[in-house]
């Protein structure tokens, strides 16, 4: 079951958030995300939390070898299809859902993420 924001943000204990986000970074947490991103000027809703637990789990299973683009966008596009897919998640990450939502997810964004020929304006 995915917590809600509700509960994500009531998670005060490491290990609330470790078992809400098994691929966070290990200096990571929920509430640096909501900083930033008012700072960016996002509400993150459950759907931004999805994305972002996504995010963390698709750069744990490759980190061991570069994130290819394609292969990142093409996975979120297939995940998020049932929703809108890679067109949904530009309306929630205006900055380009691999970016911003990097960043968000406490993650470097892969080489080039910020290029506007994938719709970034980051």
């Amino acid at each position: 079951m995915i917590p809600t924001t509700a509960e994500i943000m009531g998670a005060t204990r490491d290990r609330d958030i470790a078992a809400a986000f098994p691929h966070a970074p290990f200096d990571w947490s929920p509430s640096q995300a909501e900083a930033l991103a008012k700072t960016e000027g996002l509400a993150l809703t459950d759907d931004h939390w999805k994305a972002i637990r996504s995010l963390q789990s698709y750069f744990a299973r490759h980190e061991d070898q570069p994130v290819n683009m394609r292969e990142l966008h093409d996975a979120l596009d297939e995940q998020f299809h049932p929703s809108g897919g890679i067109r949904m998640l530009y309306q929630l990450f205006p900055g380009g859902p691999i970016a911003q939502g990097c960043r968000l997810a406490g993650l470097k964004a892969p080489y080039l993420a910020t290029d506007p020929s994938f719709g970034s304006v980051s």
